[in-house]
């Protein structure tokens, strides 16, 4: 290393970002994910026989996936070579693999490849990588906060690992702030003294989400932005904290996997009459950005298939939520939605109508489309009243009591689709 090479590292530790230079370069070092960095896990146990398969890191922001790929990286001693599938194309792919036959011609060497975002990719694009990964030239590792099954065509799927990561405990977030604190005081990387309590701690980490570096970038700024007291310190408190930060995100994609996960968990909290998880997965959604409309419409859905004859006053309580989200928008709809949500919740549950509707298409589907019943049939002209039209039929109203009349085809008399009401 020359000395514009070491001044170039000394300018990258005081430069970079918090969350960068807390990258841990083994899997020692590493917080987090033991089912599959702990003794005996999968991960490491492929690190330690150097049987590194290609593969897909999927979890959400901040959970270490890029930081796998660099440590599995250097404990191989492979070549790695960084790409975001946001800027890269085609010919930067074919770049990359001519380079890496190269490497492992001349010198042995063996490329692992990081997608970062792997599921911005095209297929154009994974059909171009697929034969390299094939081959052996190259190593994938893809990183994607999306479900894989739905982002990655299947060919490029089968060959490679899914290693599923989940969002860091508090405690994990926790162990990562403190070790920061003690890089800071060691590296002297700002002017001052820090002091933060353990009760400012666990709030950051707990705020974080699971996100390390949600919580070290919001060190970072709280560091920047507090000011230091008479005596040069730097107190990092929770009301402090909560000046200088603000949650700028929420794990809530309206167009991915958890847009549907949290509107199901919606509905299975209503199903299952509780108002309380009900009104906290509405919360999600709304405070996310989701439109009210959509939730307004998912509610009105709801009244009739799982509250339905048990009580009808929920389809009008649901119509009514809708027509004033759309009247006032958010924020001020919110109330409104919570409101129909909570009703839905504690009324009395009947499915009845859904399961008979669904018996009806069945029928409709695989039974004969019979004509309608000459009795029911109404006959406004001579020639259809002299075919039968209408012949018999007993008009409901001049009658006492219940009419022996039939309503149903033939095939179908005696059929009962509503069921327990």
């Amino acid at each position: 290393m020359n000395l514009f090479d070491a001044k170039l590292e000394k300018e990258k530790l005081t430069q970079a970002p918090l969350a960068e230079i807390m990258r841990p370069p083994t899997l020692d070092g590493f917080l987090g994910q033991e089912d599959l960095v702990a003794e005996g896990a999968p991960l490491r146990t492929l690190l330690e026989l150097d049987a590194v398969p290609s593969m897909v890191f999927w979890g959400p922001p901040g959970v270490g996936k890029t930081t796998l790929a660099r440590i599995i990286a250097g404990a191989t001693k492979s070549r790695f070579v960084p790409l975001s599938a946001t800027t890269s194309g085609i010919a930067d792919l074919k770049k990359a693999v001519e380079e890496a036959k190269v490497e492992l011609g001349m010198h042995g060497r063996h490329t692992i490849i990081f997608v970062d975002e792997i599921h911005r990719w095209n297929k154009a694009q994974q059909d171009s990588f697929l034969p390299h990964v094939e081959d052996g030239t190259v190593t994938l590792i893809g990183a994607t906060t999306e479900n894989p099954s739905f982002e990655l065509n299947s060919a490029l799927l089968s060959r490679c690992k899914v290693f599923v990561l989940k969002p860091l405990e508090v405690e994990a977030i926790e162990a990562l702030i403190r070790r920061a604190l003690k890089l800071i005081k060691e590296r002297g990387r700002f002017p001052g003294k820090i002091k933060m309590d353990a009760a400012s701690i666990t709030w950051l980490a707990r705020v974080a989400n699971g996100d390390a570096r949600a919580a070290l970038n919001g060190l970072e700024i709280a560091i920047r932005s507090i000011k230091p007291d008479k005596a040069g310190v730097v107190h990092l408190k929770k009301a402090e904290l909560s000046k200088s930060l603000q949650r700028t995100h929420l794990l809530y994609d309206r167009n991915g996997e958890e847009h549907y996960n949290i509107i199901s968990a919606l509905h299975k909290s209503m199903r299952g009459s509780d108002a309380d998880a009900a009104l906290y997965w509405l919360g999600r959604m709304l405070e996310a950005g989701e439109d009210p409309l959509y939730v307004a419409r998912r509610l009105v859905r709801f009244a009739s298939e799982d509250v339905g004859l048990a009580d009808p006053n929920a389809l009008l309580q649901a119509v009514a939520a809708y027509q004033a989200c759309h009247w006032l928008g958010m924020p001020e709809c919110n109330v409104i939605l919570a409101q129909c949500a909570a009703y839905l919740a504690r009324a009395l549950k009947s499915n009845a109508l859904y399961t008979a509707y669904g018996e009806i298409q069945q029928d409709i589907r695989e039974l004969p489309n019979e004509g309608v019943p000459l009795h029911l049939r109404n006959a406004p002209t001579k020639l259809m009243k002299g075919l039968g039209y209408g012949k018999d039929y007993k008009y409901n109203p001049s009658f006492k009591g219940p009419v022996d009349q039939t309503y149903l085809p033939k095939s179908l008399l005696g059929k009962k689709y509503l069921k327990g009401i």
